[in-house]
């Protein structure tokens, strides 16, 4: 099973509050997810990430942020559409079932499904964290809450 740095944990413990057991890592070179308890990773999935490495630094800049955020909203987007702009236009269910929206400086960063599975493990997004739906399902159905601490790191 993958391990997390002590680093990573610091940087998760820093914000934890007392009454959370797990928090997200999520590395974008290795293009993964991992759910943390008591330092230790307890499930992981494959994702995409942005289609350009780096730290976000503009909106549309495809890039995913790096840092600690929270999630703000767990919002059903079953019913959402999106264009991205490769010719094909309005792509019903872009963003899967859930988009588990972050607290960033940068509007629309989340965590979301996809149309396109076979995008993951990729850089395929425009700054979002992607994965499979089935995926998403188990992730948001057993470990997402509100609040919860979110490390995004290279």
């Amino acid at each position: 099973m993958e391990r997390i740095t002590e680093e990573e944990a610091l940087e998760a413990e820093a914000v934890l509050n007392e009454e959370d057991d797990d928090w997200l890592l999520i590395r974008k070179k290795q293009k993964r997810l991992f759910v943390v308890r008591n330092r230790k990773v307890i499930r992981s999935y494959a994702v995409a990430t942005g289609v350009n490495d780096g730290q976000k630094q503009k909106p549309g800049d495809g890039r995913t942020p790096e840092g600690v955020f929270k999630v703000l909203q767990i919002q059903n987007a079953s019913y959402w559409t999106h264009d991205f702009r490769d010719g094909k236009g309005e792509i019903k269910g872009a963003y899967g079932p859930w988009f588990i929206r972050l607290k960033t400086p940068w509007r629309g960063i989340g965590i979301h499904g996809t149309h396109d599975p076979q995008s993951i493990g990729k850089n395929a997004t425009e700054g979002c964290i992607r994965l499979r739906n089935e995926e998403l399902k188990d992730l948001k159905e057993k470990y997402i809450k509100l609040s919860m601490v979110v490390v995004i790191r290279k």
